[in-house]
């Protein structure tokens, strides 16, 4: 225990200093966590770092189970069915060639393999939390890239961890894994609802009840001989997070994961030993397998599918780095004593090199772009544009940015009213839906000005983007002062500060959704009081317009009469 605090005073000590740095000059903190972890790797022995390291990736994982939205795996799988499978079957096994050129036995190759073809939720998840939470179709994308992965890579974490590969061994392994999943899925169907009763809406003891069982499940996974972090991942699974009294345990457990978070990048930082020039190779020949091949494979991938390069080259960035999964199996096998210390030490070595890069790339990613890919698709996407497009010869229009909840609001009152417009979005999923009930549509990415001149926006009387996305809102106010354009332009942002920003630089307004929403509620209760409205008409209004967005497919309830 006194080995475990030192440790950890030691890990934080150097990390909090480290991170003022990067603080005051607004850096990603991921690349100083690492620095901080090869300072605490001259202090720290290894198995302590080992043991640190399992605990940390654990709770992580736990973290990414409790996140799984089950109402959504049928469409995240839908998005990266192709992606993800075709990133695995191209570059494992090459990887894995790769490995054995390397004079690797199969075992060690496979492992070389596993770190090549999978990617961090932890970082790439990280870096487009914000585009997840509003999903933003390469933010989905990445996402469900990511779900895909971490299964598959629970899957490889229990066949590996079996002392031998004899089909008796790994068959029971993989049993191990289904009854916990079961069980997880057992607690959440019944189990969890039981304790929010129980708790009678105290958040503090869900909370308790939830770390209880990622605890329970933690020590069964000991007792079974199976990787923690398949037990994290099953107690993941096994807490709602669908329910009201859920906001606190989520806002509970996102502020234990920031400390976990620390301790993963710090441990993987000191985990870093100096490498011998055979090391050396190795981690660059896997260095370039992921932040290289991989990528180009995935957006190949989404181009297929029928992404527009900017949304296909803007996921696949976010997968450029080594799993924490693949740390697990690493050290998983080194614990096991089945890999090499040259594959071990590459893969860390590899892991931290890829981490800070995908820092690096996600500041510069919109640079890389115009000048590495944008040229090269250029012919294509303008055929593309062409074939999933449909727009008459408009003037005085709307151009209308993005088909989601707000867009299909806007497209239904302007049909009302036979107002003309013509509707931008990036997303093929949507494609079906803007044949049948658009008038005027272009399938194209907003950043592009080709899109523009599709959607004829130098004769636009009006543009409305219902995108809460910063680089789209500056590219309509870019559009719009480059073509002298005499069309309103109202955007749309998540705060106050950002909808200031953006009147000071030409929009005519800036909808708020929380501003909005509070200006809605405030003026529904001046009307009834004063009595211009009732109780009635309001609540009529009301279902009305649940009802409207129940048919576009919005999860409402409509209230009985």
């Amino acid at each position: 225990m006194t080995d475990l605090i030192t440790t950890l005073a030691i890990v934080f000590v150097t990390a909090g200093a480290l991170l003022v740095v990067a603080n005051h000059f607004s850096l990603s903190p991921v690349p100083f966590y690492i620095v901080a972890g090869l300072i605490t790797g001259a202090f720290v022995d290894q198995p302590e770092i080992v043991d640190l390291a399992q605990w940390g990736i654990a709770f992580l994982v736990f973290v990414f189970g409790f996140r799984v939205d089950f109402g959504a795996v049928r469409s995240v799988l839908r998005d990266s069915e192709a992606a993800a499978v075709t990133q695995v079957v191209v570059v494992t096994p090459a990887a894995f060639g790769i490995g054995l050129l390397f004079g690797f036995d199969q075992l060690n190759a496979l492992y070389f393999a596993v770190a090549a073809a999978l990617s961090s939720t932890i970082v790439g998840g990280g870096l487009l939390e914000r585009e997840i939470r509003d999903n933003l179709v390469h933010g989905r994308l990445a996402s469900s890239v990511h779900f895909f992965d971490d299964l598959l890579a629970i899957a490889i974490v229990l066949v590996l961890s079996a002392e031998a590969f004899t089909p008796t061994l790994v068959t029971s392994k993989i049993g191990y894994g289904v009854l916990f999943l079961a069980a997880g899925l057992l607690v959440y169907r019944h189990g969890f609802p039981l304790l929010v009763r129980l708790a009678d809406g105290s958040g503090e003891l869900v909370l308790m009840g939830s770390i209880s069982i990622l605890i329970g499940f933690l020590a069964a996974a000991e007792l079974a001989g199976i990787s923690i972090v398949v037990g994290a991942f099953a107690a993941g699974i096994a807490i709602r997070n669908d329910s009201a009294v859920s906001l606190e345990v989520r806002n509970g457990i996102e502020s234990i994961r920031d400390f976990f978070v620390a301790i993963f990048f710090v441990t993987v930082g000191a985990l870093v030993t100096v490498p011998s020039l055979e090391v050396l190779v190795v981690a660059a020949t896997l260095v370039c397998l992921v932040v290289l091949v991989n990528p180009f494979v995935i957006m190949l991938s989404f181009l297929y599918e029928g992404y527009d390069a900017r949304t296909a080259f803007l996921a696949s960035t976010s997968l450029n780095q080594v799993s924490e999964f693949s740390l697990v199996v690493a050290i998983q096998a080194l614990l096991l004593g089945t890999i090499t210390e040259t594959v071990f030490e590459a893969i860390i070595l590899a892991a931290a090199v890829t981490m800070i890069l995908t820092s690096f790339t996600r500041r510069h990613e919109e640079t890389i772009y115009r000048s590495v890919i944008e040229g090269a698709v250029a012919e294509r996407q303008h055929r593309q544009l062409a074939e999933r497009s449909s727009v008459s010869d408009l003037s005085d229009h709307v151009v209308i940015v993005g088909y989601g909840r707000q867009g299909r609001i806007i497209v239904e009152r302007f049909e009302r009213l036979d107002c003309p417009y013509v509707v931008v979005e990036n997303d093929p999923v949507l494609w079906d839906s803007l044949r049948e009930d658009c008038s005027n549509y272009v399938l194209g990415d907003a950043l592009s000005r080709s899109t523009w001149d599709s959607a004829r926006a130098e004769a636009a009387a009006l543009i409305v983007s219902t995108v809460d996305h910063a680089p789209v809102s500056e590219t309509v106010l870019e559009v719009a002062d480059e073509r002298d354009l005499e069309a309103d332009v109202i955007l749309r942002a998540g705060d106050s500060r950002a909808a200031q920003r953006l009147l000071e630089a030409g929009a005519t307004y800036v909808s708020v959704p929380n501003v909005l929403a509070g200006d809605q509620l405030a003026y529904i209760v001046e009307g009834v009081l004063s009595g211009e409205t009732d109780a009635a008409t309001v609540r009529s209004n009301h279902v009305d317009r649940l009802e409207t967005l129940e048919r576009y497919g919005f999860d409402t309830a409509v209230p009985d009469d």
